[in-house]
């Protein structure tokens, strides 16, 4: 968990303009002290927004880097296990 996090206060400037550019903004992780992970974003599509981001090279790279530090299948990229979570409140 301290290796991703730390490797999440460097994020390569050209992911991040990948991610800006396909629709991703006012993104934030939050990363529980027993491993849950939480990401935030808004976009006008999310499916959109993942699909685009896919088709990036730099997201390959990024992904198979992160791969490392999940415990998932062989293979597979930390992204595609991403999935809405259902708000049930909101204060505004």
């Amino acid at each position: 968990m301290a290796e991703y996090e730390e490797s999440h206060k460097a994020v390569w400037p050209e992911m991040l303009q990948a991610l800006r550019e396909t629709g991703w903004s006012n993104y934030s992780l939050f990363l529980r002290p027993d491993g849950l992970l939480i990401g935030y974003l808004e976009t006008e599509d999310f499916e959109r927004a993942k699909s685009e981001m896919a088709k990036r090279e730099v997201n390959a790279r990024w992904q198979h880097a992160m791969s490392e530090l999940f415990e998932i299948p062989a293979g597979v990229h930390p992204d595609s296990t991403m999935m809405p979570i259902k708000e049930v409140f909101h204060l505004a």
